[in-house]
Protein backbone atom coordinates (compact mmCIF):
# COMPACT_ATOMS: atom_id res chain seq x y z
CA UNK A 1 0.00 0.00 0.00
CA UNK A 2 1.50 3.42 -0.98
CA UNK A 3 1.93 5.86 2.58
CA UNK A 4 2.22 9.31 2.44
CA UNK A 5 3.17 11.39 5.54
CA UNK A 6 1.94 15.29 5.41
CA UNK A 7 4.59 17.35 7.64
CA UNK A 8 3.45 20.34 8.66
CA UNK A 9 5.55 23.37 9.18
CA UNK A 10 6.67 25.56 12.28
CA UNK A 11 3.73 27.27 14.47
CA UNK A 12 1.18 24.71 12.61
CA UNK A 13 -0.31 21.33 13.18
CA UNK A 14 -1.81 18.62 11.04
CA UNK A 15 -5.13 20.03 11.73
CA UNK A 16 -4.58 23.62 9.89
CA UNK A 17 -4.44 24.86 6.29
CA UNK A 18 -4.88 22.39 3.82
CA UNK A 19 -3.28 19.18 5.41
CA UNK A 20 -6.98 17.99 6.87
CA UNK A 21 -7.99 18.31 3.29
CA UNK A 22 -5.20 16.77 1.25
CA UNK A 23 -5.26 13.69 3.91
CA UNK A 24 -9.04 13.40 3.39
CA UNK A 25 -8.35 13.05 -0.88
CA UNK A 26 -5.54 10.78 -0.54
CA UNK A 27 -7.51 8.46 1.69
CA UNK A 28 -10.19 8.33 -0.68
CA UNK A 29 -8.08 7.09 -3.36
CA UNK A 30 -6.51 4.28 -1.59
CA UNK A 31 -3.31 5.65 0.17
CA UNK A 32 -2.62 5.02 4.01
CA UNK A 33 -1.86 8.94 5.56
CA UNK A 34 -0.15 9.75 8.60
CA UNK A 35 -0.61 13.44 9.61
CA UNK A 36 1.86 13.35 12.65
CA UNK A 37 1.86 16.54 15.23
CA UNK A 38 5.43 17.53 15.07
CA UNK A 39 6.96 17.95 18.75
CA UNK A 40 7.46 22.02 20.09
CA UNK A 41 6.51 23.30 17.01
CA UNK A 42 7.01 26.90 18.80
CA UNK A 43 10.45 26.70 18.63
CA UNK A 44 10.76 23.48 16.13
CA UNK A 45 14.47 21.85 16.89
CA UNK A 46 16.05 19.98 13.35
CA UNK A 47 17.24 16.88 15.90
CA UNK A 48 13.87 16.46 17.88
CA UNK A 49 12.01 16.80 14.30
CA UNK A 50 14.41 14.59 12.85
CA UNK A 51 14.05 11.86 15.43
CA UNK A 52 10.07 12.00 15.62
CA UNK A 53 10.11 11.56 11.75
CA UNK A 54 12.83 8.36 11.61
CA UNK A 55 10.56 6.89 14.30
CA UNK A 56 6.94 7.58 12.74
CA UNK A 57 8.75 6.28 9.15
CA UNK A 58 8.92 3.02 9.75
CA UNK A 59 10.83 1.10 6.51
CA UNK A 60 10.85 3.44 3.53
CA UNK A 61 10.52 2.28 0.32
CA UNK A 62 9.12 3.10 -3.28
CA UNK A 63 5.92 3.08 -2.10
CA UNK A 64 6.69 6.08 0.60
CA UNK A 65 5.74 9.61 -0.09
CA UNK A 66 6.59 12.71 2.15
CA UNK A 67 4.50 16.06 1.61
CA UNK A 68 5.72 19.15 3.57
CA UNK A 69 4.74 22.56 4.23
CA UNK A 70 7.38 25.36 5.13
CA UNK A 71 9.58 24.60 7.09
CA UNK A 72 8.05 20.73 7.20
CA UNK A 73 10.34 20.98 4.05
CA UNK A 74 13.56 21.34 6.07
CA UNK A 75 12.74 18.36 7.93
CA UNK A 76 11.92 15.87 4.64
CA UNK A 77 15.17 17.14 3.24
CA UNK A 78 16.82 15.88 6.69
CA UNK A 79 15.00 13.23 6.90
CA UNK A 80 16.41 12.41 3.05
CA UNK A 81 19.96 12.99 4.32
CA UNK A 82 19.67 11.08 7.20
CA UNK A 83 18.63 7.59 5.23
CA UNK A 84 20.92 5.02 4.44
CA UNK A 85 22.29 2.26 1.88
CA UNK A 86 20.52 2.33 -0.78
CA UNK A 87 16.44 3.07 0.89
CA UNK A 88 14.71 5.27 -1.79
CA UNK A 89 11.18 6.40 -1.53
CA UNK A 90 8.78 7.44 -4.26
CA UNK A 91 8.68 11.35 -4.00
CA UNK A 92 8.32 14.33 -1.86
CA UNK A 93 6.10 17.15 -2.45
CA UNK A 94 7.58 20.64 -0.62
CA UNK A 95 5.29 23.20 -0.64
CA UNK A 96 6.44 26.31 0.43
CA UNK A 97 10.13 25.17 1.49
CA UNK A 98 13.46 26.37 1.74
CA UNK A 99 16.02 24.89 -0.17
CA UNK A 100 18.53 27.12 1.18
CA UNK A 101 18.30 30.56 2.29
CA UNK A 102 15.11 31.77 3.84
CA UNK A 103 13.71 35.19 3.52
CA UNK A 104 14.39 36.09 7.85
CA UNK A 105 15.22 39.90 7.91
CA UNK A 106 13.84 42.06 10.06
CA UNK A 107 12.44 38.71 12.76
CA UNK A 108 12.96 38.16 16.09
CA UNK A 109 16.14 36.91 17.77
CA UNK A 110 14.10 33.62 18.97
CA UNK A 111 13.15 33.01 15.39
CA UNK A 112 16.65 33.39 14.13
CA UNK A 113 18.05 31.06 16.80
CA UNK A 114 15.41 28.56 15.40
CA UNK A 115 16.31 28.96 11.81
CA UNK A 116 19.80 28.95 12.72
CA UNK A 117 19.33 25.60 13.97
CA UNK A 118 17.74 24.10 10.70
CA UNK A 119 20.84 25.60 8.76
CA UNK A 120 23.67 25.30 10.42
CA UNK A 121 24.86 22.49 8.56
CA UNK A 122 25.28 22.04 5.02
CA UNK A 123 22.78 19.79 3.35
CA UNK A 124 24.09 17.18 1.56
CA UNK A 125 21.96 17.26 -1.97
CA UNK A 126 23.70 14.31 -3.06
CA UNK A 127 22.55 12.26 -0.40
CA UNK A 128 18.95 13.44 -0.09
CA UNK A 129 18.38 13.20 -4.18
CA UNK A 130 19.88 9.68 -4.11
CA UNK A 131 16.92 8.49 -0.98
CA UNK A 132 14.11 10.36 -3.46
CA UNK A 133 12.74 9.36 -7.18
CA UNK A 134 10.81 12.78 -7.31
CA UNK A 135 10.88 16.27 -6.44
CA UNK A 136 7.80 18.31 -6.66
CA UNK A 137 8.24 21.65 -5.59
CA UNK A 138 5.36 24.13 -5.28
CA UNK A 139 6.09 28.19 -4.83
CA UNK A 140 3.88 31.20 -4.89
CA UNK A 141 4.63 34.14 -6.52
CA UNK A 142 4.48 36.23 -3.39
CA UNK A 143 5.41 34.20 -0.80
CA UNK A 144 6.73 36.29 2.32
CA UNK A 145 9.27 33.93 3.84
CA UNK A 146 10.38 32.22 0.76
CA UNK A 147 13.47 33.99 -1.79
CA UNK A 148 12.96 33.68 -5.33
CA UNK A 149 16.30 31.62 -5.36
CA UNK A 150 14.65 28.85 -3.59
CA UNK A 151 12.31 28.30 -6.61
CA UNK A 152 15.78 27.48 -9.28
CA UNK A 153 17.39 25.80 -6.43
CA UNK A 154 14.74 23.55 -5.89
CA UNK A 155 15.42 22.74 -9.91
CA UNK A 156 18.84 22.68 -9.80
CA UNK A 157 20.02 21.54 -6.58
CA UNK A 158 17.58 19.05 -6.19
CA UNK A 159 15.89 18.17 -9.47
CA UNK A 160 12.73 18.86 -8.86
CA UNK A 161 9.94 20.07 -10.89
CA UNK A 162 8.92 23.36 -9.98
CA UNK A 163 5.88 25.01 -9.66
CA UNK A 164 5.17 28.28 -9.36
CA UNK A 165 1.93 29.68 -8.55
CA UNK A 166 0.22 33.38 -8.16
CA UNK A 167 -0.46 34.93 -5.53
CA UNK A 168 -0.74 32.43 -2.94
CA UNK A 169 1.16 34.26 -0.32
CA UNK A 170 2.24 30.87 1.56
CA UNK A 171 -0.60 28.54 0.99
CA UNK A 172 -2.59 28.96 4.19
CA UNK A 173 -5.87 28.10 2.41
CA UNK A 174 -7.93 24.97 3.46
CA UNK A 175 -7.32 23.09 -0.13
CA UNK A 176 -4.33 22.82 -2.14
CA UNK A 177 -5.33 20.49 -5.54
CA UNK A 178 -1.84 21.64 -6.84
CA UNK A 179 -0.50 19.27 -3.88
CA UNK A 180 -2.80 16.57 -4.47
CA UNK A 181 -2.12 16.47 -8.09
CA UNK A 182 1.47 16.18 -7.14
CA UNK A 183 1.24 13.48 -5.29
CA UNK A 184 -0.98 11.39 -7.34
CA UNK A 185 1.46 12.26 -10.34
CA UNK A 186 4.52 10.92 -8.55
CA UNK A 187 2.89 7.98 -7.14
CA UNK A 188 1.80 6.58 -10.81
Amino acid sequence: MKKVYLIHGWEGTPDNNWLPWLKKELESQGFEVFAPLMPDTNTPVKAVWLKTMQDLIKNPDENTYLAGHSLGCQAIQRYLESLEGDIKIGGAVLVAGWINDPMWEGRSIDETKVVHDWFDIPKDYEKIKSHCKNFISIFSSDDPFILKSNWEEAENILGAEVIVLPNRGHFDEKELPEALDAILEISK
